[in-house]
């Protein structure tokens, strides 16, 4: 299984420390930055699952940190949970207004943060579909490669590659995915069509997963 990575962003050495120690513990994989400006590079660089983000950091504010993160295609997806030992309400409500999933005041209760943690990173992969050499995002049409690059998909070529999937190692028809991705839409879909589908669906998975029953149809394998 395929260690979560977090990053851990906060000024205070000490508080990276606890955390990366803690959260090694319960086997992720950590990463650090001391200040808002290495968070955003790490997380660029990482495309962690996850980042637990200090809001009062030099160089880079936190609220324009998580911005920046959740602005870039590379990282968009990424769940952020924002740190504090402000209370203004304003701040919160800064930080969820630029992308933040969770706010968590300091000082921190580890049973509850790492809680957290874990129920933020099951919520993510709900809509998430593992396959040896990829995750396919069902909710943004996106292919994630094992670098945590992404490739778009058009909403077609999303369900045509889901109902595959759905039915691994088993030969589909051209009928079976056309009832199953255009369903009652008013539309006459050719064979030819569900082919090219395929075909572009292919180069963006690689040739050798999707093979092709001349004849009858289309299965997936790993």
């Amino acid at each position: 299984m395929i260690k979560k990575k977090i990053l851990i962003v906060d000024d205070e050495e000490d508080i990276r420390t606890f955390l990366e120690y803690n959260l090694k513990k319960e086997g992720f994989e950590t990463y650090t930055a001391a200040d808002g400006k290495e968070a955003i590079e790490t997380a660029e660089k990482i495309k962690p699952d996850l980042i637990l983000l200090d809001i009062m950091l030099p160089n880079v504010y936190g609220i324009d940190v998580c911005k920046q993160i959740k602005n870039k295609p590379a990282t968009s997806n990424t769940i952020i949970i924002a740190l504090t030992a402000l209370r203004q309400d304003n701040v919160q409500l800064d930080a969820f207004f630029v992308g933040c999933d969770d706010f968590v005041n300091k000082p921190i209760k580890l049973k509850i943060l790492i809680a957290r943690i874990k129920t933020r990173l099951k919520i993510s992969d709900d809509n998430l579909i593992h396959t040896k050499n990829f995750t396919l995002d069902t909710q943004n049409y996106f292919i994630i490669l094992p670098d945590k690059s992404k490739i778009q998909l058009t909403k077609k070529e999303m369900e045509i590659l889901l109902i595959l999937l759905k039915n691994k190692g088993k030969i589909l028809s051209r009928k079976t995915i056309f009832e199953n991705v255009w369903g009652k839409e008013d539309i006459i879909v050719s064979d030819r069509t569900i082919d090219v589908y395929i075909r572009k669906i292919r180069q963006k998975i690689g040739e050798s997963t999707i093979k092709t029953y001349k004849g009858i149809g289309y299965k997936f394998e790993e």
